[in-house]
Formats: C-alpha cells, structure tokens, sequence
C-alpha cells in the first residue's frame, strides 16, 4: 500500500472523532444492517469473518456482538491496538483476533484461511492495483461465502463539493477526475464507482453482486449540528436504512457497499 501505518496511526484520535460523529454512526449502522441481511443465508451459528484494513475494529465489535468470530488485519500498530481495548471494553475479546499485516501480503494460515465472511471496507481508494487487490481479499474467502466491498463513490465527490463547499468549478474540475484526498488521514485518494468495481467481481468468481448506497443524504444536509440531535439522527438513520438499496439514491451516496457470494466449487 502507498501510505505508511504511521499516518493512520497519528491520526488516531481524528478518526475516533469521526467515527463518534453522526456521518460515522451512519457509516457502521448501515453497512452492518446491509451485511445481517445477507448472514441469514449462511449456515446458523457462529460464523469466521475477516476484516482486512480493519483499523481499530468499527465493523468488527458489530459483528462480534452478534457471536461472529472476526478476525481483524491492519498493518498500523496504533489501530489494532485501539481494536484490542475495544474488544476488552466490550467483553468481546475471544470473539475478536487482531494480526498486524498488509492484507496484500497475508500469512498464510489466513490466506487460506476458508473464511465464511471477508470485508474490504475503505481499502480500494488506497489500491494501486484494484482488480489484484480484489483477488488477493478474496482467496481467504470460502466457496459460497460472503464478501463486502465498500469504497468512497466517485460520483459523490462532484455534487458533494457543491453543496458542501458552494463551489461549482471545483465540483465541475471533480467530474473529470478520480483523484481526491482524504482530510482524517491527509492521504491521496483514487475513487471508483460500483459499476466499474461490479464486472471485476464478477470475472473473479463472484455471483448475485448487489449495490448499496451509505449515507444518501447525511452529507449533503449542511446543517451538520442538528444532526447531533437524537431526533432528528433517528429520522435520519430510517432514511438512511430504507434507501439504502433503492435507485437511484446508491448512485449519488457518498460512499457504495457491493455484497457478493464467492462461486461454489
């Protein structure tokens, strides 16, 4: 990966903010209710999940609430670190294992690992090489499981700068771009969109790919201190949530989530 684990790592109480924050709530809430209603088509019980890139374990404490075993795989000490203290303040720590590694170097006892979920949040806009990126988190995957992919949406970034920062040639320059940068972790970005993501999955084995939008309109309500508000965040959220999968809001979230079954044997 282009970026050094000290950069997440020093950005570690920016991120934590970000994550308390509505936007971040919303981030976590929607891509876990996306993943619970997929679960139900695995086998019942307690499920192996690997999250790589899985930072300070957001997705992974979810998971693990529910009796899922996850495995998490960061390569930034500090964030695997706050992972662990997390797990123990949750009394969550033997259902979560943190490995400090690149996930595109994994050891081999997780590569292939036959894992019944693997999540890839947030990892492809760091990836030099996507379509390889993509091959390499899938191979821990067990035939017939279940793999998550969520990226930043390129088609976001033109309107987002519009109404965020009211600054149409900077959202007109956007549109013939991918490249962006990330102001938690001041990393340089490469953006995709789910339509272009879709076929690679689909030329390495994946079937029934479905696409889903996260955060549709938390950020382009610009009133971001009324969304502290209990209320409103709770209208917000079943907004969120009963837009999720509904066109054309997942074309225009700020972030898209695909879900796909790895092909059977």
């Amino acid at each position: 990966m282009a970026e050094s684990p000290e950069k997440f790592d020093s950005a570690m109480t920016t991120w934590q903010e970000w994550q308390d924050a509505p936007w971040g709530r919303l981030r976590y809430a929607i891509a876990e209710a996306n993943l619970v209603r997929h679960l139900d088509g695995l086998a019942r019980g307690s499920l192996r999940v690997l999250d790589l890139a899985g930072g300070d374990g957001g997705d992974a404490m979810r998971l693990a609430a529910r009796g899922h075993h996850v495995t998490v795989v960061d390569y930034a000490p500090a964030m695997l670190a706050a992972a662990t203290e997390r797990a123990a303040a949750g009394g969550l720590s033997e259902l979560i294992t943190c490995v400090r590694a690149d996930v595109t170097a994994l050891p081999a006892d997780l590569a292939a690992g036959e894992f019944d979920v693997v999540l890839c949040h947030n990892l492809l806009q760091y990836a030099d090489d996507v379509p390889g990126t993509l091959a390499t988190v899938l191979a821990p995957l067990k035939h017939g499981g279940l793999f998550s992919v969520m990226a930043i949406n390129r088609h976001s970034a033109a309107l987002n700068i519009a109404v965020r920062e009211m600054d149409p040639a900077a959202a007109l320059a956007a549109l013939g771009t991918d490249q962006a940068r990330t102001r938690v972790f001041d990393s340089a970005l490469t953006l995709h969109a789910a339509e272009e993501i879709i076929p690679v999955l689909q030329d390495l084995g994946c079937r029934d790919v479905r696409h889903y939008g996260i955060r549709s309109f938390c950020d382009y309500i610009t009133d971001d201190a009324r969304k502290y508000d209990p209320a409103f965040y709770a209208d917000l959220e079943r907004l969120e949530l009963a837009t999720t999968a509904r066109p054309p809001y997942t074309h225009t979230a700020r972030l898209f989530q695909l879900t796909a079954w790895k092909r059977d044997k």
